[in-house]
């Protein structure tokens, strides 16, 4: 069976920082797809103003991965039209005949530390190994302070230091700020011709 990552995320927008990280992990894992999933309701944002709508953040998706053999974007979480849980991603991926041990859920450093608070957590290590990347700002040995049954099922992938963030990128397009080499050409282009991120929050 192939290996499968699943690459979760917000998406907004998608940069090289989110690719890098797939990347890397595709490679030192001999892992054979990356399936792009960006979130559809975003739960644990919903305190901010700023989530841009699905569709646009599916189409950058898109577009940044486009003409990558290896990887896809998938609209399950978006279809799904309801709050969104990464047990019910990874369920759904795993009843089309994945093996958990062929399963692997890439997402940020960040979003690993708060995985306790996550809806049933604690059946994550058991769908799927999960996998991180160190970030700039985030102290990657804050993981030791998770739970064990994380830490058994947690690979850690190295790489380059990339200090951009999605938060950065909509910053600098509501200054003025050039986001050219921050994000992908086609993605950048999406998003000056949508008018994204242009408004205060």
């Amino acid at each position: 069976m192939p290996k499968i990552g699943i690459m979760g995320g917000t998406f907004d927008p998608v940069h090289y920082g989110h690719l890098l990280a797939a990347e890397e992990s595709r490679r030192i894992l001999n892992i054979d797809k990356i399936i792009f999933v960006p979130t559809g309701d975003p739960l644990y944002k919903k305190h901010y103003n700023y989530i841009t709508p699905a569709e646009d953040r599916y189409a950058m998706t898109l577009l940044a991965t486009a003409g990558v053999l290896e990887y896809s974007v998938s609209r399950t979480e978006i279809d799904r039209k309801i709050p969104t849980h990464t047990v019910d991603t990874l369920r759904e991926f795993l009843n089309s005949g994945i093996d958990p041990e062929d399963l692997f859920f890439i997402t940020g450093l960040d979003a690993v530390l708060s995985i306790t608070s996550w809806f049933e957590y604690e059946k994550i290590p058991d769908m799927c190994t999960i996998v991180t990347a160190p970030r700039p700002g985030w102290d990657v040995k804050a993981i030791n302070n998770l739970p064990e049954i994380i830490l058994n099922k947690l690979k850690v992938v190295e790489i380059p230091q990339f200090a951009i963030s999605s938060t950065e990128i909509r910053e600098r397009v509501q200054n003025n700020k050039g986001i050219r080499f921050l994000v992908p050409h086609l993605v950048q282009i999406y998003i000056e011709s949508n008018n994204l991120y242009k408004i205060k929050i």
